[in-house]
């Protein structure tokens, strides 16, 4: 059975991102080819250098600035929402092509939620899933026709967390 599933990471918790990369590293581990489209994400982070390595790890990436999108003008926006939608597409494209087993949008909820996607792509991909495609999407606050569509839902939940006492994050550790 070559069945593809599902996988929603969300929550306000830490260990999205990170439950994504060791899922990509196994399915790599085992010969399978991996697309991860990091959304919202520009700062260069520790598992980039890793995942580099690995060749059956594709990564995009991208943001149109370096501000938090709370922080853009109109014009930052759009680029970011420009930006976003070429790269879905490109992994839309891919996935149903048959080029990748393991489908990863990181921070896709982030992105959908700031309407900085093009939703109608996404909703079209969960839908129409190529069959045997494995797909994971990150973020917070999933929309119910996502939770609805998704076979693993797992929450992550903070308790505590060092930002609360000021300690920002930590290359290595949170970077």
């Amino acid at each position: 059975m070559n069945q593809g599933l599902v996988h929603v990471y969300c929550g306000d918790g830490k260990g999205k991102t990170t439950a994504a990369i060791g899922l990509a590293v196994r399915a790599a581990g085992c010969g399978k080819q991996v697309l991860i489209v990091q959304f919202l994400k520009g700062q260069e982070t520790g598992e980039l250098q890793s995942l580099a390595r690995i060749p059956e790890i594709t990564v995009l990436r991208g943001k149109a600035s370096s501000k938090f999108t709370f922080q853009m003008d109109e014009r930052e926006l759009q680029q970011t929402y420009d930006l976003n939608s070429k790269n879905l597409l490109t992994a839309v494209e891919t996935a149903r092509e048959g080029k990748c087993d393991l489908l990863i949008l990181d921070e896709i909820l982030g992105a959908l939620s700031c309407d900085l996607i093009d939703s109608d792509l996404l909703r079209s991909l969960v839908e129409k899933k190529p069959e045997a495609l494995e797909l994971v999407l990150t973020g917070r606050n999933p929309p119910r026709w996502l939770l609805d569509h998704a076979d693993y839902v797992t929450e992550m939940v903070k308790r505590k967390h060092p930002f609360d006492q000021g300690i920002p994050a930590r290359k290595g550790i949170e970077l």
